[in-house]
């Protein structure tokens, strides 16, 4: 089993900026990919980005690129979201989750390990 913790998230106005991070412990060497989705108040959670843990590729939201970017760090075993130019929109709970598969890496059934999510509110 993985475990995740998130932290980083609170309250920021439009246009700043966050920077959200995901500590892994457990059997974090069975890690294959790692991903960040939010869920806001009465919607589905939805794919925010992902990363593969071996070599670093990166996949995005359509809409997020550009804005957000997710990183890694091995030694450490944590995974990061920087999150620029925000908006009310952007207004979620985001989560941390990792799988040691890796099919279907952008839906929520890719992942079986999950973070408790850090809230992220935006004023506008």
């Amino acid at each position: 089993q993985v475990q995740l913790v998130e932290s980083g998230g609170g309250l920021v106005q439009a246009g700043g900026s966050l920077r959200l991070s995901c500590a892994a412990s457990g059997r974090t060497f069975s890690i294959n990919y790692m991903g960040w989705f939010r869920q806001a108040p009465g919607k589905e959670r939805d794919f925010v980005a992902s990363i593969t843990w071996s070599n670093g590729r990166t996949y995005y939201a359509n809409s997020l690129k550009g804005r957000f970017t997710i990183s890694r760090d091995n030694a450490n075993s944590a995974v990061y979201l920087q999150m620029n130019s925000l908006t009310p929109e952007d207004t979620a709970v985001y989560y941390c989750a990792a799988t040691t598969i890796g099919s279907r890496i952008t839906e929520t059934v890719g992942y079986h390990n999950w973070g408790q999510g850090t809230q992220v509110t935006v004023s506008s």
